[in-house]
C-alpha cells in the first residue's frame, strides 16, 4: 500500500480523526508507533516513518504507544477489495487459520504459493501473514490488560499466546516492562473475570447505524438461539464442543460492547473475530459511501444512511439451514419453523449459563444429517436438501470458509443440493463476507430500482447497472433494500422478500404438503425469507 508521507504528516499534525487506523506513525527516536490522533507532542517530520498497518510497524521493530493505544484504533477496511487473496487470507487468520496450521496450509486454501502470499501481504499490509497474526495477539493482550481484571495467566491464554513465559518475554521485549506494569499504569474500564464473563470493546469506524443492524437481526432471530431487544443482541455459541453465550450493545459512536461468557479462554480471539464479522466492524463507511455515491441514484440513499452495514452471520451452516427452510415462506413462518427445528434437535444449554430467552444451541451438521426432518412438516425434497447439506458440512466443515474468488464461492455453494444462485449470493454476502456479492434476481432490488428510476429492470439489466458499484455491491443492495423499508415501513427485502426462483432451488422444493406453512403460489409470487 502506497502512502503519501506529506499527507500523512499533515493528518498527524492536525490529529485528523478521519485517518485513525488508516496508517500508523512510527517515531524513530522513541521506538513507538502511534495513531494519527495521538495526543503526544507531534514529532519532527524527519523523525517519523509511516506504515499502513500496526503489523507493519510491529515487524519493523516498533512498539505500540501507551498513550493513544493502537489496539483501540478502528480496523481499516480501505485496502479491502484491492486484493481478494489478502482480504480472504486476513479473514482466515482472524478465525485462527495460523493457529491450526502453517503458512503453507493457508496459502493452499487460498490457491496461491506461500511465497506469493507473503509478497501480497507485504504489498498490501506491509507485513507477513505470521507478522499480522503475532501483532493481533499482542494488541488483544494489551487491550485485555487495560480493559479487564483478568489474571495475567488468563490474559496470556485468551490472547492466543502458547505460554505465560512467552507472553512475559514478548511484553518485556516490546515495552521493557512486565505485562502487570502496564495494568498498574491504567484503570480497567470494564472489570470482568473469566467466570462471570469478559467484557471488551469492539471498535469500528464511525458512523455505525446500530438501529438498522439490530432491526435486521431482530427480524431473523432464531428462537432459543438468538434474542434481540431494542438495545441488545444476544445468542448462544459453540466452539469445539464448548458452549457459552455472547451479548452485544452499542457503546459509543465508534464501538460496540461485547460480553462474552465462554469457559474456554483460548477461543476468545475466534469469538471476537466472529463478532466483528457478524456486525461488519471492518467496513470503512467513508470509502464505501464515496464510491457508491458516484452513482447519482445511490448518492441520496448513502446520504440518508451513511453508517449502513451488511450484517453477517455467526455460523455458515446455521445460515444455510435457515435459508433453505425459509424458501417460499415469509420471515415469521421461517423463524417459527427454525425455532421448531432447534427445539427438536438442538442441545439444551445449562440453566446456569442461559440468558433470558436463550435455551438451545443450533443443531450440529452431524445431528441434522441423522435426523428425520420430515417431521417438521416440510416438503420431502426440502428435507432431503437439508440432510444433504448437513452431511456435506459434517464431512467438510470448510464449505463455508473463504474461497479464492466470489465466483468460485458461489459455484461451490450452488453444487450443494437446495442452494441456487440467490441463496449462494446471500450466503456469500453474510457468511463469507464478500463485499461484492449481489443477488441480482431479488425482486426487492428490482422493485427498489423501479421506485427510483420509474422502470423495473430485468436481473440482467440490474447486473449491468451494478458494475459501477463494484467492489461494494453488497452494500449497494442493502441501501436499496433499506429504501423499501423506509418507503413502506416494513422490510420488503426480508420480511416478505420476493425473488426469482432459480432452477436449482426449484428442484429442491416440491409441492407443499403443509399448506398452512407452505401456501401454494405461482412462480412470480414466490416468497423468500432469510
Amino acid at each position: 500500500m502506497d502512502l503519501d508521507p506529506d499527507a500523512c504528516y499533515r493528518a498527524v499534525a492536525t490529529r485528523d480523526a478521519r485517518f485513525d487506523g488508516k496508517f500508523f506513525t512510527a517515531v524513530n527516536t522513541t521506538g513507538v508507533y502511534c495513531r494519527s490522533i495521538c495526543p503526544a507532542r507531534t514529532p519532527k517530520r524527519q523523525n517519523v516513518t509511516f506504515f499502513p498497518t500496526a503489523a507493519a510497524a510491529h515487524e519493523a521493530g516498533f512498539r505500540p504507544c501507551l498513550r493513544c493505544r493502537p489496539e483501540t484504533a478502528p480496523d481499516c477496511g480501505a485496502w479491502r477489495g484491492t486484493s481478494n487473496t489478502v482480504s480472504r487470507g486476513l479473514a482466515l487468520i482472524e478465525l485462527g487459520a495460523l493457529d491450526q496450521g502453517g503458512i503453507e496450509q493457508l496459502a493452499e486454501r487460498l490457491g496461491v504459493g506461500d511465497r506469493q502470499l507473503r509478497r501480497l501481504f507485504r504489498q498490501h499490509l506491509g507485513a507477513t501473514p505470521i507478522g499480522v497474526a503475532q501483532t493481533r495477539r499482542v494488541l488483544l493482550a494489551k487491550q485485555l490488560l487495560h480493559e479487564t481484571r483478568l489474571p495475567i495467566t488468563d490474559v496470556a491464554l485468551a490472547s492466543g499466546f502458547g505460554s505465560v513465559r512467552r507472553f512475559n518475554e514478548t511484553f518485556q521485549r516490546l515495552f521493557a516492562r512486565p505485562p502487570s506494569a502496564l495494568r498498574h499504569d491504567s484503570h480497567a474500564e470494564h472489570p470482568s473475570d473469566s467466570a462471570s464473563g469478559i467484557t471488551v470493546l469492539l471498535r469500528c469506524r464511525p458512523p455505525y447505524d446500530w438501529n438498522a443492524t439490530l432491526s435486521y437481526l431482530r427480524e431473523r432471530a432464531i428462537p432459543g438461539v438468538e434474542s434481540v431487544s431494542s438495545v441488545q443482541y444476544a445468542r448462544t455459541i459453540e466452539i469445539d464442543g464448548v458452549s457459552g453465550t455472547v451479548s452485544v450493545t452499542h457503546a459509543a459512536p465508534n464501538a460496540l460492547r461485547a460480553r462474552i461468557c465462554f469457559p474456554k479462554l483460548a477461543a476468545l480471539p475466534v469469538v471476537i473475530a466472529r463478532l466483528r464479522r457478524l456486525f461488519d466492524l471492518g467496513a470503512d463507511p467513508g470509502a464505501i459511501g464515496e464510491h457508491l455515491s458516484m452513482d447519482p441514484m445511490l448518492a441520496r440513499l448513502v446520504a440518508m444512511r451513511p453508517g449502513l452495514r451488511v450484517p453477517g452471520a455467526w455460523d455458515g451452516f446455521e445460515l444455510a439451514v435457515r435459508a433453505i427452510l425459509g424458501q417460499q415462506i415469509t420471515v415469521p413462518a421461517a423463524t417459527s419453523l427454525t425455532g421448531k427445528l432447534v427445539r427438536d434437535h438442538g442441545e439444551i444449554i445449562p440453566a446456569g449459563s442461559a440468558a433470558a430467552g436463550l435455551t438451545h444451541l443450533f443443531p450440529s451438521p452431524r445431528t441434522l444429517a441423522a435426523a428425520d426432518l420430515r417431521q417438521l412438516g416440510i416438503p420431502k425434497q426440502r428435507a432431503t436438501a437439508l440432510a444433504s447439506l448437513s452431511a456435506a458440512t459434517a464431512a467438510d466443515p470448510s464449505i463455508f470458509s473463504a474461497r479464492r474468488s466470489l465466483d468460485e464461492a458461489v459455484l461451490s455453494l450452488r453444487s450443494l443440493r437446495g442452494i441456487g444462485e440467490w441463496t449462494a449470493q446471500y450466503i456469500a454476502m453474510r457468511e463469507l463476507r464478500e463485499p461484492d456479492a449481489f443477488p441480482a434476481a431479488d425482486v426487492g432490488l428490482l422493485r427498489a430500482m423501479a421506485d427510483m428510476s420509474g422502470r423495473r429492470p430485468t436481473p440482467g439489466e440490474l447486473l449491468v447497472r451494478a458494475q459501477r458499484w463494484r467492489p461494494w455491491r453488497a452494500y449497494a443492495a442493502h441501501h436499496l433494500w433499506a429504501s423499501l423499508r423506509g418507503a413502506s415501513g416494513r422490510n420488503d427485502a426480508g420480511q416478505v422478500a420476493t425473488v426469482v426462483t432459480t432452477r436449482a432451488e426449484e428442484k429442491s422444493s416440491s409441492r407443499p404438503t403443509a399448506r398452512s406453512v407452505y401456501p401454494r403460489r405461482s412462480l412470480t409470487q414466490t416468497k423468500r425469507a432469510y
